[in-house]
């Protein structure tokens, strides 16, 4: 789900901060604006998780520092989508059989 462009976040909760701006708390994932579910595959409407158009998933990592401040857990299936380690090599067959 890479092709589709950044991931934004869907938390199951969420609060404001002193400038009036929505940020995401509790447990958060990745989701792809224009979709109904998340990455991991959870509906938006059944798994009740609110929608921040406006914050990166990026953003939302405890290393980033930005809006992970209420942040309790990441999504481990969302974070291995949505951030992909690309400095790994792929696998290739470097002497296949005959």
């Amino acid at each position: 789900m890479g092709a589709r462009g950044a991931a934004s976040v869907a938390a199951s909760g969420e609060w404001t901060d002193d400038d009036g701006v929505r940020l995401p708390a509790g447990e958060v994932h990745a989701w792809h604006p224009g979709t109904n579910q998340t990455v991991c595959g959870l509906a938006l409407s059944r798994s009740r998780l609110r929608r921040f158009h406006h914050v990166a998933w990026e953003d939302v990592l405890p290393e980033s520092g930005g809006a992970a401040d209420r942040v309790v857990r990441v999504c481990p299936k969302c974070s291995a989508a949505a951030s992909p380690n690309r400095s790994r090599r792929r696998w290739t067959r470097t002497s296949p059989r005959p």
